[in-house]
């Protein structure tokens, strides 16, 4: 555990007094100011899931969900430049001890920050990264549509599938050059996260840099299981609404949500995802309504947390939540 604080109120401190008061201006920025991931950094949080014997918090599940929703309630955009980190660190846990002892202690310090380029795999149809042997390692050719962090992140946990269909892990650097471009997306929220699209022109990976070579039916398997984590943004957002309508009602909605995204399993998860991400919605929609007009001027967080609610229907959507999502929004909610 880092220091003495308990990470819970440590996280609530950080959301309240320093994220929340600076998250307009961190939403209108060209790229989030970097003092707000320095003092998550400083905190202990970007070793939030990292092992002890990393420097990291080695917190719980539930304890790491609960801190992201907060963190999140604070100011999305600086949450979701920071939740990208978490999954380099889990997965270099496991990497190689080469590898691990080179870069894990880094990342838990914040020393060393990572964004993520998988989510093609989740799209249909031939993949749109592939990896090819190479004398010197593997050569990643095609693009990663969404990179978060760019220009703040030093490092990327890349997905390409070989031949074969397996998929290559690996850990690039996040900087362009012959091989490796970026390319800007303009978001209508979280903007600042600078995120982009990655194209990769026979880029040279090294060896020494893959951390793991798995099955890609095995990884859709652990996918649908890990669907939980990107629903604590959601609850973050309708998390801060609730505050600031103070409105009893959407809170004891937002923990029954919560309580049903824990329970659900891999089949009833994009319900349970497309349930907190209609929360989100509903509340943001029901807090700029209580204000009026002054509320969706720009100088208002309700009409940044709006915009952020919208957002989070499409981040991290898969075809099964897109589904339940269309099924609530056309039928009405169940529950």
């Amino acid at each position: 555990m880092h220091a003495t604080h308990d990470p819970v109120a440590l996280a609530r401190e950080l959301a309240d007094d320093v994220l929340f008061p600076g998250a307009l201006e961190a939403d209108a920025a060209e790229i989030v100011p970097v003092d707000r991931l320095d003092r998550l950094a400083a905190a202990g949080f970007y070793g939030l899931v990292g092992p002890g014997d990393a420097g990291g918090m080695g917190v719980d599940l539930a304890t790491a969900l609960e801190v992201i929703e907060i963190i999140a309630s604070g100011c999305l955009t600086t949450a979701f430049v920071w939740i990208q980190h978490h999954g380099a660190v889990r997965a270099l846990d496991g990497a190689p001890p080469a590898l691990r002892d080179a870069w894990l202690a880094r990342l838990c310090s914040g020393a060393v920050r990572a964004g993520v380029a998988f989510s093609g795999l989740r799209r249909p149809g031939p993949p749109i990264l592939t990896a090819e042997p190479d004398g010197a390692g593997w050569r990643f050719n095609g693009f990663a549509p969404w990179v978060t962090g760019w220009g703040r992140v030093d490092v990327v946990r890349a997905a390409a599938r070989r031949d074969d269909g397996d998929i290559v892990w690996a850990l690039v650097d996040a900087a362009a050059g012959p091989t490796l471009r970026a390319e800007a997306l303009r978001l209508a929220a979280v903007n600042a996260s600078s995120t982009v699209t990655v194209s990769f022109d026979h880029h040279l990976v090294p060896a020494d840099r893959v951390i793991s070579i798995q099955d890609f039916d095995a990884w859709q398997a652990a996918d649908r299981a890990n669907l939980r984590l990107n629903g604590s943004l959601a609850l973050g957002v309708a998390r801060r609404c609730a505050a600031l309508l103070e409105s009893e009602p959407l809170g004891t909605e937002l923990v029954a949500c919560r309580r049903a995204l824990d329970a659900a399993t891999p089949d009833s998860m994009p319900e349970q995802r497309a349930r907190a991400s209609e929360l989100a919605l509903r509340a943001a929609t029901t807090l700029v309504v209580s204000g009026g007009g002054r509320f969706i001027t720009m100088d208002h967080h309700a009409q940044r947390l709006a915009r952020e609610a919208l957002f989070l229907l499409v981040f991290g959507q898969t075809p099964a939540i897109k589904a339940a999502q269309l099924h609530r929004l056309y039928d009405g909610p169940h529950g």
